[in-house]
């Protein structure tokens, strides 16, 4: 664990552009991302995340043009809202 001066240090270098995101997750949602991280060449599981709201955005951007990637994106929305509880902590 890093010590209070060198996260204080972080903070200060980072406050216009980077926001500490902590979060209690599954195991699963940890393996799952890093395995999205190998598989894709990223550096961890934070740029993981990342991605994953990159594509997210995506989809939801490409949504408003084609309506297969509507549909597609309302069957991952109703499937993740039906199975919440084994994703979600």
């Amino acid at each position: 664990m890093a010590t209070t001066q060198s996260q204080n240090r972080w903070r200060s270098r980072n406050r216009y552009s980077k926001k500490q995101l902590n979060v209690m997750a599954r195991l699963e949602t940890h393996t799952a991302l890093d395995d999205i991280a190998h598989v894709h060449g990223l550096r961890g599981k934070a740029e993981a995340v990342t991605f994953a709201c990159f594509v997210l955005r995506w989809l939801m951007q490409r949504a408003d043009h084609s309506p297969q990637t509507a549909e597609m994106l309302a069957a991952l929305r109703d499937s993740y809202h039906a199975d919440r509880e084994i994703y979600a902590p």
